[in-house]
């Protein structure tokens, strides 16, 4: 029982690795095989990647309560849950952009991984020298909006594949709606990257 946690981080990666292979290839992005898709195949790849992001990120909420629940918090678990998290969100983002232009998108995908790629700098750099990080309340709600905002995003991106309407008078309130998201969702993820940075630099001052 206490290794479902691990395994639950763990099933995250390999979701994390289907869906990004997914939107690749129905991107056209994977040599030999993108270009051969037709488009009923292209769109059950979308549809197959939105699920496998969506149980991912379901999963990132089930394998901390359960570690916690079940007393098997583990230095594993400790590893692989925010590897998980930070793949995840990369994964989403990259196979997003591979799909096509988005303008929309570009941005705040673009200062989600600055942020994420410095933080995790940060946090290696301070344990060299004994230095940990703690997670803040804000940042593990900046990682739901984020996961939110992103399966939002990957939604609109598969829209067709879903079958969904066209009407505008649906889709744009929709389409404002899940942009203003991942905006909201970029600005939280920039203000806890400069609570990290100013407590490693107080940490290090002192």
């Amino acid at each position: 029982m206490k290794s479902i946690p691990n395994i639950l981080s763990a099933g995250r990666l390999v979701l994390t690795l289907f869906m990004f292979v997914a939107l690749a290839l129905a991107a056209g992005a994977v040599p030999y095989f993108g270009d051969s898709l037709t488009v009923p195949q292209q769109f059950a790849l979308q549809r197959w990647a939105f699920w496998a992001f969506v149980i991912a990120a379901v999963t990132d909420f089930f394998d901390g309560w359960l570690a916690r629940k079940l007393d098997a918090v583990t230095v594993w678990g400790a590893i692989l849950d925010p590897i998980g998290d930070k793949v995840l969100v990369a994964g989403a983002v990259l196979g997003l952009l591979a799909l096509g232009p988005q303008p929309m998108v570009v941005l705040p995908a673009g200062l989600i991984l600055f942020r994420e790629f410095t933080v995790s700098a940060l946090r290696e750099v301070g344990a060299g020298k004994g230095i940990k990080l703690p997670v803040t309340l804000l940042a593990k709600w900046k990682t739901t909006l984020q996961l939110v905002a992103l399966g939002g995003e990957l939604l609109l991106a598969a829209w067709g594949a879903f079958d969904l309407t066209a009407d505008p008078t649906v889709r744009l309130p929709v389409t404002v709606f899940v942009h203003g998201l991942l905006w909201l969702a970029t600005i939280i993820t920039l203000i806890t990257g400069a609570q990290y940075w100013e407590q490693m630099r107080k940490a290090l001052t002192e």
